[in-house]
C-alpha cells in the first residue's frame, strides 16, 4: 500500500486547502460538460428518489451548490460531490448548474477530497460507506484510527462498518440497494456460515423479518451445537464429501440444501428449501439453466 503525497490523509486534505486560491466561489456551469466522477464512493441512486429530488429543484431551486474540479486545458468537469443533485437537475430539463469549481488537483488530492466529501454525507449506506473506508486506507496507507479521526468516527464503528464487506455480494447488493437495513447486516455478519447467511438474508426479503428477528436467528445459529447433540451426532454421521456437496450446492443456489440418505447406500434425496414464491422461482431458474 503506497502512501499518497508521502503523509497520508493529513498531508492530502492540508494540501488541497492550500492549493485553492479561488474559496468557495460559487459559478454557474453548463450541465453538460459536467461528467460523473469514477471516484464516486455511492454505487446505488434509486431512480424514485432521483425523481423526488428532481421535483423539488423545479420548485424551489437548486438549495446547495455541487463541487467539480476542473483540470488546466481540460472541456469538462468532474464531480467531487453532488451527484444526486447534478442527476436531478438534468432530469429537471436544467441548462446549467451551481458548482463550486477546485482547478488543478492531482490525482491523489481528488480522490481523498472526494472520498472525505462523500463519506460524511449521512445517507450513504454502509457498504458504499465500508467501500470509501477501504478505498482510503489502500491508497493512502492509513489505519483504521486514521480513518476514523478523519471522519470523526469512534475505531469501533468504522471497524464494524468494514466488517460488512466481509459478507456475500447478494447480501452487500441487498444492503445497496435498500432491501435490508445495516441492523440487518450486522446481524447476519455473525453467522459464520455463508450458506446460512444467505438463507437469513432471503427470509429478511420474503418474511419481512425485524433485526430483533435476525440476531434471535443468528444466535440460535450457535445454539444447536452446545445444546443438542443429538442434532450434532447425527450431523456428524454425513460423510465428509456429503457435507462438502451440501455446501457446494448452498453456495450456489443461495438457500439451505439438505442431502439425505436413503435406506441404501446408494439412494437417498436433495431437499432445497425456500421461503416465498419469488424465491421459488429464483432456485427454480438456477436449476434449470
Amino acid at each position: 500500500m503506497r502512501k499518497a503525497l508521502g503523509r497520508g490523509i493529513d498531508s492530502l486534505i492540508t494540501k488541497v486547502k492550500e492549493n485553492d486560491t479561488s474559496g468557495d466561489v460559487v459559478q454557474k456551469i453548463s450541465i453538460d460538460k459536467i461528467r460523473p466522477n469514477h471516484y464516486q464512493p455511492r454505487r446505488n441512486f434509486p431512480e424514485g428518489s432521483i425523481e423526488e429530488l428532481s421535483s423539488s429543484i423545479k420548485e424551489h431551486g437548486l438549495l446547495q451548490p455541487i463541487n467539480v474540479w476542473k483540470d488546466s486545458g481540460a472541456d469538462y468537469y468532474e464531480l467531487i460531490a453532488g451527484e444526486r443533485r447534478w442527476r436531478a437537475s438534468k432530469l429537471a430539463g436544467k441548462v446549467e448548474i451551481e458548482a463550486i469549481v477546485r482547478k488543478d488537483l492531482s490525482d491523489e488530492q481528488k480522490l481523498g477530497l472526494s472520498l472525505m466529501e462523500n463519506i460524511q454525507r449521512e445517507d450513504l449506506n454502509s457498504i458504499d460507506t465500508a467501500l470509501a473506508y477501504q478505498q482510503l486506507m489502500q491508497t493512502f496507507g492509513a489505519s483504521q484510527a486514521d480513518v476514523a479521526r478523519k471522519v470523526h468516527k469512534s475505531r469501533a464503528a468504522v471497524s464494524n462498518t468494514m466488517r460488512l464487506l466481509d459478507l456475500d455480494e447478494v447480501i452487500r447488493q441487498g444492503i445497496q440497494s435498500g432491501l435490508i437495513t445495516e441492523g440487518h447486516a450486522r446481524a447476519l455478519v455473525s453467522v459464520p456460515d455463508s450458506a446460512r447467511r444467505l438463507e437469513f438474508f432471503h427470509r429478511i426479503v420474503a418474511e419481512k423479518l425485524t433485526v430483533r428477528d435476525v440476531e434471535d436467528a443468528a444466535r440460535a445459529f450457535h445454539a444447536p451445537r452446545a445444546s443438542a447433540p443429538r442434532k450434532a451426532r447425527g450431523a456428524a454421521r454425513k460423510s465428509p464429501e456429503v457435507l462438502e456437496l451440501e455446501s457446494a450446492l448452498e453456495k450456489r443456489l443461495g438457500t439451505k440444501v439438505d442431502i439425505c440418505q436413503g435406506p441404501g447406500p446408494q439412494n437417498g434425496k436433495i431437499v432445497v428449501h425456500y421461503y416465498s414464491l419469488d424465491d421459488l422461482d429464483r432456485v427454480t431458474q438456477i436449476l434449470q439453466k
